[in-house]
């Protein structure tokens, strides 16, 4: 009589012993670059605060390689019971699908759009030596000196870079593009002369800019920055464009929606937090609140704004 009982028992307390253990596995955020870079820095604000809020571990792995695909692919294969979300930017989920034909990952068909939590804005500047103060006098110089008609970007196939080919073509100038390692020999070169404009993050030019070494002529907001308000965007500047990068959360189409969804729900909850917006601020990084629905909505127009010019470029990795 007490054996069947004393089994259903054990049976019971054994499934509700996984289900705990199930609730409390540690969620991952996964990045694709390496610690202390900006997508690094936002996934470990938020990190903090939804570790609280969902009363479990939430770890941040980096898993570099690839230009951040190799974090895509890693995601795209966690299993249903290990929570995973992939923080990413636009290099890899929307240039390296449209530009590697093995990227291993369809950004539509394999994830779950979760949260949109920052965006950044990009700027365009001169080397002190040349000789223009604002942004239509570039193109006026470019035009007139075809021989310097070149412009440096962080890392070809970049947003930068992408963003550079949407100047030109606004201002019918055709620029040779430079690619460079990163923004630090970028900024090098510029500082001394050997290229004469750069496109970037405006984060990473305005320290240069506050220095007086080089020139920001305008930003790709909307609005001017809270960064530097007295920088022009580049409407005011003449030229009907805006653009701007992002950070958003993804989960692998493994997740059930069900728990995508209630994550959305909570990262919401931790970027309305006062304390996690000063810490983006202090980060010099806008923060972002949004739900789902808006972040699906958010990635359906800039798809629509930026895959043609990717593929008009006819960049090749």
């Amino acid at each position: 009589m007490w054996k069947p009982l004393v089994s259903v028992l054990a049976a019971t307390l054994a499934l509700s012993a996984s289900l705990v253990q199930a609730q409390e596995a540690p969620l991952r955020i996964v990045v694709g670059y390496a610690p202390g870079g900006a997508t690094d820095r936002v996934a470990r604000i938020v990190a903090d605060k939804l570790g609280t809020k969902l009363g479990t571990p939430v770890i941040v792995e980096n898993k570099t390689g690839a230009g951040g695909r190799l974090s895509a692919q890693a995601v795209k294969a966690a299993p249903a019971n290990q929570p995973t979300l992939l923080l990413a930017n636009p290099a890899v989920m929307l240039v390296a699908p449209l530009v590697f034909p093995d990227a291993g990952y369809d950004p539509e068909r394999d994830f779950r759009p979760v949260s949109h939590v920052n965006s950044y804005e990009f700027g365009v500047a001169v080397a002190s030596a040349v000789p223009v103060k604002e942004l239509p006098h570039l193109m006026a110089w470019l035009r007139a000196n075809p021989d310097k008609a070149n412009f440096g970007v962080p890392a070809t196939g970049s947003l930068p870079h992408f963003f550079g080919l949407m100047v030109g073509d606004a201002a019918k100038v055709r620029a040779e593009v430079v690619g460079y390692r990163g923004s630090a020999p970028l900024l090098n070169d510029l500082l001394g002369g050997q290229v004469p404009v750069a496109f970037d993050t405006f984060d990473t030019l305005l320290p240069q800019h506050e220095a007086g070494k080089i020139r920001i002529l305008a930003v790709s907001s909307a609005k001017r920055s809270p960064l530097d308000a007295k920088i022009p965007t580049f409407k005011e500047a003449s030229m009907d464009l805006a653009a701007t990068g992002w950070n958003t959360f993804f989960a692998p189409m493994s997740m059930p929606k069900a728990q995508a969804e209630r994550l959305s729900g909570l990262i919401v909850e931790v970027m309305k937090d006062p304390d996690t917006q000063r810490k983006f601020e202090a980060a010099k990084m806008e923060p972002v609140v949004a739900t789902m629905a808006q972040t699906e909505a958010m990635l359906k127009a800039y798809r629509a704004q930026w895959a043609p010019v990717v593929q008009r470029s006819g960049f090749k990795p």
